[in-house]
């Protein structure tokens, strides 16, 4: 009997901690993803990490947080800045060490979409993701269990931690998670192209024929012209998820892409497809940012590819002259082809004040 008030004051302790913690929970909103019925939602959000306003909120701050970083100097949002559609501008990026990182930057634009990411495919699912950068020695270069020390000694975000998690403890499992709803509103689609499909935007001549080169495949044997880009680059969302050769080298050996994930002599010299939505914002180009323009890009596919063991079959057979072993287009159709890809730039994304750096003071 002498334990019967220990036990009522337990009692009460559980009643009221419960109650806290389902008051917390009421409180989260659901975050509404909005994006073209084209886009399709063959996408999966984990049971365990809802996507919700506060989460986001979270998240986006986040990702602008230096604090993350061995040297409080480096947040996401440095080898991913929203004016150039969240890639970086570099080659190769550069962490904490002052090294460039072994590959160029991608773009964060609907990852919501993508399955396996970096551009070897190494991991699925946006909360795995976010651990490779933040703890690489030459990218952030921070432990999670030291970055979540780093954030709780502040006196913004355990509250904020809490209201999202329903509790002050911070752990690095939140902050991938966190990190991961933001990113998922990292949504495109609405450049001058997806305007000219609903018919808020006229293409031009050159955007026109471009758009159609761009989409169709060469058939010399019916005088069709095509640059196929499509078979690739193709879709609502302009990418697909797949890895391809593309002639980069005649053997990858620096760099053997998903091979080196797979251990499969069939993916040597693979990376994933990137999407081309705001390509003309994300240069340089390709895994190791070694060509600068989008003419430099298209000079390669068009002319200058490696004939490799593995190169994508498409490249291999793609022709608009029927006896060249090349793509074949002229200098006018390579030009109404970079026309249109500056149609897939999306202004609002790049100046969406949800997405931007929520520390900055607005002048």
């Amino acid at each position: 009997m002498r334990n019967i008030p220990l036990l009522v004051a337990l009692a009460v302790f559980l009643s009221s901690f419960w109650v806290e913690t389902k008051e917390k929970k009421a409180e989260l909103h659901p975050y509404k993803l909005e994006y073209p019925s084209s886009f399709g939602s063959r996408f999966v959000i984990p049971a365990d990490n809802p996507t919700t306003e506060e989460g986001v909120a979270l998240g986006r701050m986040l990702f602008y947080e230096p604090l993350l970083s061995s040297t409080n100097t480096v947040s996401c949002a440095s080898c991913h800045e929203q004016t150039k559609a969240f890639s970086d501008g570099r080659p190769l990026s550069i962490g904490v060490s002052g090294k460039p990182t072994r590959r160029n930057s991608m773009s964060l634009a609907n990852l919501l979409w993508v399955k396996n990411l970096f551009w070897d495919g190494r991991v699925s699912g946006l909360e795995n993701q976010a651990i490779f950068p933040m703890t690489h020695p030459d990218e952030m270069g921070q432990s999670l269990e030291v970055s979540a020390k780093e954030l709780a000694k502040t006196t913004r975000y355990p509250s904020l931690f809490r209201q999202v998690f329903g509790t002050s403890s911070i752990t690095g499992e939140q902050i991938t998670k966190a990190l991961a709803q933001f990113e998922r509103t990292l949504i495109s689609a609405d450049s001058p192209y997806d305007r000219s499909l609903k018919g808020n935007y006229t293409l031009t001549a050159s955007e026109r024929r471009g758009m159609e080169l761009f989409m169709r495949g060469a058939a010399p044997e019916r005088g069709v012209r095509g640059g196929n880009c499509a078979h690739c680059h193709g879709g609502a969302k302009l990418m697909q998820e797949v890895f391809h050769n593309n002639g980069l080298d005649s053997i990858a050996v620096a760099d053997r892409g998903k091979q080196e994930i797979s251990g499969d002599e069939l993916d040597n010299g693979r990376f994933r497809v990137a999407t081309l939505r705001n390509i003309a914002l994300t240069a340089p180009y390709m895994h190791d940012g070694r060509f600068n323009t989008l003419e430099q890009v298209l000079d390669h596919y068009n002319e200058h590819f490696h004939f490799s063991p593995n190169l994508s079959h498409e490249l291999r057979t793609s022709h608009n002259e029927p006896t060249k072993q090349r793509l074949g287009l002229t200098s006018s159709e390579k030009k109404d082809i970079i026309a249109f890809l500056h149609t897939l730039t999306d202004s609002i994304f790049i100046t969406n004040p949800a997405f931007s750096n929520p520390f900055e003071t607005k002048k």
